[in-house]
């Protein structure tokens, strides 16, 4: 009994040893503190990531192979282009979120006739993407330093609507409250054209599952919950008429795209065995998120 607990220890010690050597072998290329975050840049062998220093610990938010730029290193990235499968040649996009741009640069070059809007409120993440992370505008790809929420209702009023949205406005922490809320789902509902689809980025882990999933299908009704055991990450996505293909169209829209997402490192055609549309939240004792009650601080921090 005592050689195993004395093996245990060896072996976790071996683990944290592991550890420690990968943060220390890190090479710090940049750090600011920007007015909504700590920001900071590492170097590790041939991985380049931004990370946001918050006070629940570090969080990568994009992370790039220097030897192969196009490949997508996140999983939850890789999930996000699942709302290619609704709409595979949109031809207006809205990015809400930038990180270090790895997913709208993956979109220019996977749909050549799309028109992006990426909205990111921290003018500082913007420089560090360019600096860092080869991040550019283009003829066809806009960066617009904005609240996400304010981006949207004036686009609303601009009468300016779009085939797809993404949705991945984390602070580090988590989402912003007044961008969870059935309210701005409706406002984003309202600019989406009428084949419009949703694609958002969340947690499957979050205390605020149930209350989310409940705003989500109040607002669009049925949608697809897609979740994948590789990680905590769940996507949304949704559709303003609130139809959903079939299983065998979604296969065939994967396999078409399939030669296309393989240097990404995306496997989509094992996607659509995990787009599940069952209820798997609770609903007793849960209410649809608001603007007036959205208690996501006091929730993530039971």
């Amino acid at each position: 009994m005592k050689k195993k607990i004395v093996t245990s220890v060896l072996a976790l010690l071996a683990i944290a040893l592991v550890t420690t050597t990968i943060t220390v072998s890190a090479q710090e290329l940049h750090r600011e503190k920007s007015l909504y975050r700590n920001i900071v840049v590492k170097q590790d062998g041939d991985r380049r990531c931004l990370v946001f220093a918050v006070k629940r610990g570090d969080q990568h938010q994009t992370c790039v192979s220097t030897h192969n730029p196009k490949l997508l290193v996140f999983p939850y990235v890789r999930m996000t282009l699942a709302g290619l499968l609704l709409n595979p040649k949109p031809k207006r996009v809205l990015m809400i979120g930038l990180g270090g741009g790895s997913m709208p640069t993956a979109i220019t070059e996977l749909v050549p006739t799309a028109h992006l809007d990426v909205v990111e409120i921290d003018d500082a993440v913007v420089r560090v993407a360019r600096r860092f992370f080869d991040y550019k505008d283009t003829m066809r790809m806009r960066t617009y330093v904005s609240d996400g929420r304010v981006f949207v209702k004036r686009a609303a009023l601009r009468k300016n609507s779009y085939d797809m949205i993404f949705l991945d406005a984390f602070t580090g922490d988590y989402i912003p409250e007044h961008m969870m809320t059935f309210e701005f789902l409706e406002e984003m509902k309202q600019i989406l054209n009428e084949d419009g689809v949703l694609v958002a980025n969340t947690f499957s882990t979050s205390a605020l599952y149930d209350y989310e999933s409940m705003t989500y299908e109040a607002v669009f009704g049925e949608f697809f919950n897609f979740k994948m055991p590789i990680t905590a990450n769940r996507v949304v996505i949704a559709t303003r008429s609130g139809k959903l293909p079939e299983p065998e169209a979604l296969k065939e829209t994967a396999t078409s795209l399939a030669p296309d997402l393989k240097a990404y490192g995306v496997n989509i055609t094992t996607y659509p065995t995990f787009l599940e549309t069952k209820v798997d939240w609770q609903t007793r004792n849960r209410r649809i998120l608001t603007d007036q009650y959205s208690p996501a601080n006091l929730l993530q921090g039971r």
